[in-house]
């Protein structure tokens, strides 16, 4: 579906269910590494494709979401072939996938700028065939463990794990 179907709610970043997905390309574009950032606490997700194939990502995007399916209620993407299996994301993560327009990253801003701070710890010039899983762990913990501005100098952690719908999970 298109951005401009999806719920005015997602813009508001009120609730914690809304996910961004993109993929990061290494050096001649080899391999990739899937993010996903939930909107209203910029928890970051990350997990190293192989192949930049519809079929890799689909695989990797369930994996990653699947733990969190209860919290998974949109996903906005951009409109790469990458992510041509989407109907069998939502179907396997029960959401809905939006696609922002063409050559319109603002529309999926957070996960625009995670993968911004990704890029300090596999930078342009990296070979990702080279990037251990301990490597995008390490990443993604100190990405979700640092605070920001945006929260109150909380962390994206602190957001996404102190909130209601996670805790009553927990219980």
């Amino acid at each position: 579906m298109s951005i401009d179907e999806r719920p005015v709610i997602v813009d508001t970043r009120q609730r914690l269910v809304d996910w961004e997905a993109d993929t990061i390309v290494g050096k001649r574009h080899r391999e990739e590494i899937v993010s996903h950032t939930e909107r209203r606490s910029r928890l970051t997700l990350l997990k190293k494709v192989e192949r930049k194939t519809a079929q890799a990502v689909a695989a990797a995007v369930i994996e990653l979401l699947e733990p969190w399916k209860h919290l998974v209620h949109t996903i906005t993407s951009d409109n790469g072939k990458e992510f041509a299996e989407h109907e069998r994301i939502a179907k396997s993560l029960e959401a809905n996938i939006y696609f922002a327009h063409p050559y319109a990253a603002w529309e999926r801003c957070t996960n625009e700028n995670s993968n911004g701070l990704v890029r300090q710890y596999f930078t342009k010039d990296r070979d990702f065939s080279t990037i251990t899983d301990e490597e995008t762990t390490m990443a993604e913990c100190r990405l979700n463990n640092r605070p920001r501005k945006c929260l109150d100098f909380d962390t994206p952690s602190e957001v996404f794990f102190q909130s209601s719908a996670v805790v009553a999970l927990r219980s």
